[in-house]
This record gives C-alpha cells, structure tokens and sequence, in this order.
C-alpha cells in the first residue's frame, strides 16, 4: 500500500491509500462514519486483481476539512475529480454506510463515464419509510450503537477499553460525519427520486443482522434503480465487509463477473 495526497479542482487534497497495480481502470472504495480503516480487509482482498484506492473524506482520520466542503454532494464531486486525475474509467465504486450514499451521487453526476458500476453495502441516503427506521448513533450512544452495528460480540468496538486518543478520534469523526450528513440525518429526502437516472448495473448487498439500518430499507433502496440486484450476507450486520469479507468478496465477484 502506498499513500499520497492528489491535489483537486479548488484547492481541495485529498489523501488516498492505493494497493495493486494501477492502470486504465480500478475500484475506489468509499469508507462510512467508521473511517477509512473499516475498507481496509476489503481493499488488500480486491488489490490481489484490481487497482484499488481508498480515499478518506476531508475531516476523518485528522485530514483537513474546508469549510466549504459540507456536504455529501461535494465528497461525489470530488471523487469524481479524482478519477479524472487518475484518469480512470469502468471504475467499480463500492461504498459502506454513507459511502454507498455518496456512490449513486456520483453516478447521478457522472458526465465523463468514468464509472462501470456500483456496490452499495449497507447504505443509507435515502428517505427511510418512518423516523428512526435509521439508528442514530448519537442518541443510542456508543455501546447501544455498536450492538445495532455489529453481528459479532467479538468485533464489536468496546468504548470503556479504549485510550483518550481513541475516543477523542471517534468523537471527532462523528462531528465530521454530522457535517456531511446530520440534517436530514443519513439521508436526502429527494435522492430516491433520481436513482432512475443511474444506468450502470448496481448490487445492493446488506448484512442480514443490521440493526442500523434494516433489510427492508436495503430492499427498498434496490428497487429505485433500473439495473440492480440485491444480496442478503448472513452473520452480517452494517459492515459485511467486515464481518463476512468472503462472502462480500463473493457476492461482488458474481456481480463484476
């Protein structure tokens, strides 16, 4: 893995993590409120055949944050300037949590081509059916969240064993994560209505035990596209990748193929 920061249109950098061999095309992974780290098993699995870069959003992970730069419209049209600088195309985008939010936003405004498809794991962005049909972190507080968040006791993050520096970094992606995406929260009330305009193939896959956001919500959002799939990944809650990597790895490689 090498990391480095590509300079974009408006003075924005961007820091990005690059494993494999780079090319004409690639896999751009986009990273929820749990950071970039949460991509990380995914990206070395997908660099043994692809081209993979993990970018990590302005404002988590200690990057800076324009003021500016406040929106999950802005985080697509960034990453859309960053394929153009890494001049790639048929570029499969896969997001978790709000990066399969910020995915389809980037396809909506996609006029170079620069991406063949879409894997949404988890995703949150549009409408829920009712209020509270999306877990809010905040209100449930960090131990009740990570048991709506994760299927495996085992895995799930432990806040009374973690150092000062740990919880201060988790706090301060949250207020970053609340900036892109907190009011509405997790959502555009008006995104639904523009998935009809996606035409690349799009494999929505969900962890089958979210108690973030639930199957229903993952099923409905499947549905607003023209070409899409869904894919149920047992033992799984809101990071499949995670939790189940083969079987995510397995579910993209059925798409992809």
């Amino acid at each position: 893995m090498t990391t480095r920061t590509v300079h974009l249109a408006g003075g924005l950098d961007i820091a990005i993590d690059e494993r494999g061999t780079a090319g004409d095309t690639g896999v751009l992974l986009l990273h929820g409120g749990a950071g970039p780290l949460s991509m990380a098993g995914l990206a070395g699995a997908m660099s043994e055949h692809a081209y993979v870069i993990t970018p990590t959003h302005p404002g988590f992970a200690s990057q800076a944050r324009p003021d500016w730069f406040d929106s999950v419209a802005d985080l697509a049209s960034a990453y859309l300037d960053l394929l153009d600088v890494l001049d790639l195309r048929r570029v499969l985008v896969i997001g978790n949590s709000v990066g399969g939010w910020i995915a389809p936003e980037m396809a909506l405004r996609d006029n170079h081509s620069r991406i063949g498809g879409l894997v949404l794991l988890n995703a949150v962005g549009v409408e829920p059916a009712h209020p509270g049909q999306i877990a809010d972190a905040v209100t449930s507080g960090p131990a009740e969240f990570a048991k709506l968040a994760w299927h495996s006791p085992a895995l799930r993050p432990d806040p009374t064993a973690m150092s000062a520096e740990q919880l201060a970094a988790m706090a301060a992606n949250q207020q970053t994560l609340a900036v892109y995406a907190g009011d509405p929260y997790m959502h555009d009330p008006k995104l639904g209505r523009r998935l009809h305009r996606v035409t690349v193939p799009v494999l929505v896959a969900w962890g089958e035990q979210d108690g973030v956001v639930p199957e229903v919500y993952g099923r409905a959002y499947a549905d607003l596209f023209p070409d899409a799939r869904f894919q149920l990944v047992p033992e799984a809650a809101h990071f499949p990748q995670i939790e189940q990597l083969d079987l995510t790895l397995e579910a993209i490689a059925k798409f992809t193929g």
